[in-house]
């Protein structure tokens, strides 16, 4: 073991002398074994052009505190002459399967020369493990099983980053987004209008194959995530938070799993950064004691697609706070999550420059997990893994 750190916080990954830098953050908690599996890129420098590979860090949550493992670089999830982005990993309980997304984008392809040429250089792929992020598989590429006919419209494609989720159907889901072009100029095969769009794939038998969702067409949405709520009447809905360029979060809601999404909406109450950043969201079924809410007035306000639908799942989010600049890492609870108005004020769990994050769920011990860019003069300088309850959250959140 490399060592617990404070029952707390732990930084995992930090920025060498030399300038390599770790970037993307990306967190799976595994309940059967208490046990986390922190992701991210190793980069020679903070440039997404400069991502070489993913390193991984294993944690056991143990003594009240998380034993973390030492790094270890993950060599198969690789394709020659690319470099590998955006892990995403999706655990399914059944199987005792970790699949690990991500993509290999062609070396000294950057994204903005493949939307402005309408060359896609990215190819989707995952790698498995079967014993809890100890040993992995070779890679396997699931690009055109995944993408389709859409692949001639694509300029570029996407996973995540941060986690994917398995519904309580068994259903795996992962988050991803590509640049389609809608239109391209007369008699020439260049892009005219290419724009970006969330959507989710998905597996129904544990992994052997893959589909993909409609994308979400009104806005301009890139990176995503989603979280499952369940409903009184046994039911489950698929909510999605996605990245904007407009000032605000976009926010959906699917009733049948991530196949589609209805109506899409800006939230006045989650902020973008200029240019937007990603930002996480996971669902936590709250104990009955804890629901402690306005049922008539939720009711009245909740979305018209689903009036009838009360939710018993709460959703904790992450993102930076400030609409300036990336600072000040916030984390915001919802207890009525087909209102947008109720995203509480969040709490500033890590002030000062920040950047991605991904959040994790422990129901079993009402914990949390956080993993996140953060630094004193700058976010890349390091990836710290924090630990809170539901009891710290709602503590701070009465303070704000």
């Amino acid at each position: 073991m490399a060592g617990s750190g404070s029952p707390r916080t732990m930084t995992l990954f930090h920025q060498e002398p030399s300038g390599v830098t770790y970037r993307i953050p990306a967190l799976l908690y595994i309940q059967q074994s208490h046990t986390f599996l922190a992701f991210a890129e190793k980069r020679s420098s903070p440039s997404d052009q400069d991502a070489m590979y993913l390193v991984m860090r294993r944690g056991v949550h143990a003594d009240c505190a998380v034993h973390w493992e030492h790094m270890i670089a993950l060599t198969s999830a690789k394709l020659p002459g690319h470099r590998t982005m955006n892990p995403c990993p999706v655990y399914d309980a059944e199987s005792g399967t970790v699949f690990l997304f991500f993509i290999c984008v062609r070396s000294n392809c950057s994204e903005m020369f493949q939307i402005l040429t309408g060359k896609n250089a990215a190819r989707l792929c995952y790698i498995t493990s079967s014993d809890h992020g100890e040993t992995w598989s070779r890679l396997i590429d699931v690009t055109e099983e995944v993408i389709g006919g859409d692949l001639k419209n694509c300029a570029t494609l996407a996973v995540g980053p941060g986690h994917g989720i398995q519904a309580q159907s068994g259903r795996l889901i992962i988050p991803a987004y590509l640049y389609y072009i809608h239109s391209r100029v007369r008699c020439l095969p260049i892009p005219c209008t290419t724009k970006p769009h969330s959507f989710t794939f998905y597996s129904d038998d544990h992994g052997r194959s893959w589909r993909k969702g409609r994308m979400l067409w009104k806005q301009r949405t890139g990176e995503c995530e989603v979280a499952e709520l369940e409903c009184s009447d046994g039911s489950c809905l698929l909510y999605c938070s996605a990245r904007t360029r407009e000032h605000y979060r976009v926010e959906a809601v699917s009733s049948n799993q991530g196949m589609d999404f209805g109506k899409t909406h800006y939230c006045k109450k989650l902020c973008e950064p200029p240019n937007g950043c990603q930002g996480s969201v996971v669902s936590y079924l709250a104990q009955e004691e804890n629901r402690q809410r306005d049922q008539s007035d939720a009711s009245a306000k909740a979305e018209e697609s689903f009036p009838e639908n009360d939710i018993l799942s709460w959703l904790i989010y992450s993102h930076p706070t400030s609409r300036k600049r990336r600072e000040d890492l916030g984390i915001y609870l919802n207890k009525s999550p087909l209102v947008p108005s109720s995203w509480n004020h969040p709490w500033i769990m890590n002030k000062g420059p920040c950047g991605y994050s991904d959040l994790a769920a422990c129901q079993d011990s009402g914990t949390f997990g956080c993993l996140f860019e953060t630094g004193v003069e700058d976010a890349c300088e390091k990836i710290t893994f924090r630990r809170f309850t539901l009891e710290e959250l709602m503590g701070n959140l009465h303070k704000s």
